[in-house]
């Protein structure tokens, strides 16, 4: 097990795989680019306010295969695991969100694998986000692999909310998480009003 283990480890960090998910980072980062800049043109306003990227770390790949009850190999963490190459966009507003993901669906070099609307449909814990699970085409070495990336794409209210979520349940036990998941709920709601509250009068101006 302890030799699976390293070898997982040498695999995320020390491998080609690495390199490629660095190149699927950079290709996806400059799509968004491109993508912003186009909208930005058309409607006069940014529309990605930040975007970043990042290699799950082992640690955390650990951790999600554990809680999946899967052996710690590569192959589990390469097939099970759709984030270990990650993305995430900060947008101005939601309808943003769904311009995006519509842009991106219709480029001839991503795959689109599977969408997650946790926008629409939120998480029982109130968390808001739309997923995008991506396979992007590497030239690496002669030969061509698609990468399989996560996009997440959400509002600077759902980012505060989930980066606040994270620190105040995932960090501490469950017992303490138990005690304030109505409140974090509730907070998650408020966000949401305010998103499309801000939405609303945006397109009041859009209209003058």
């Amino acid at each position: 097990m302890k030799k699976e283990s390293n070898k997982l480890k040498e695999n995320l960090i020390n491998s080609d795989f690495s390199v490629k998910g660095e190149c699927a980072i950079s290709l996806i980062l400059t799509k968004l680019d491109i993508i912003n800049i186009e909208l930005s043109m058309l409607m006069d306003r940014s529309v990605i306010q930040l975007k970043t990227g990042r290699m799950k770390s082992y640690e955390s790949t650990c951790k999600k295969l554990k809680k999946k009850g899967l052996e710690k190999n590569f192959s589990n963490a390469l097939e099970k695991i759709n984030d270990l190459i990650g993305v995430r966009a900060i947008c101005s507003y939601v309808d943003d969100i769904y311009r995006i993901a519509e842009i991106l669906s219709e480029q001839k070099d991503v795959k689109v694998i599977k969408v997650k609307d946790y926008i629409k449909n939120p998480k029982d814990s109130g968390y808001r986000s739309l997923h995008m699970i991506l396979e992007i085409p590497i030239a690496f070495q002669g030969g061509t692999q698609w990468m399989k990336t996560e996009l997440q794409l959400r509002t600077a209210g759902m980012d505060y909310w989930a980066n606040l979520d994270h620190q105040l349940r995932y960090k501490r036990g469950r017992k303490e998480a138990e005690v304030i998941d109505a409140e974090l709920r509730e907070c998650a709601d408020m966000v949401g009003d305010l998103d499309t509250k801000m939405l609303e009068i945006r397109r009041k101006i859009d209209k003058i």
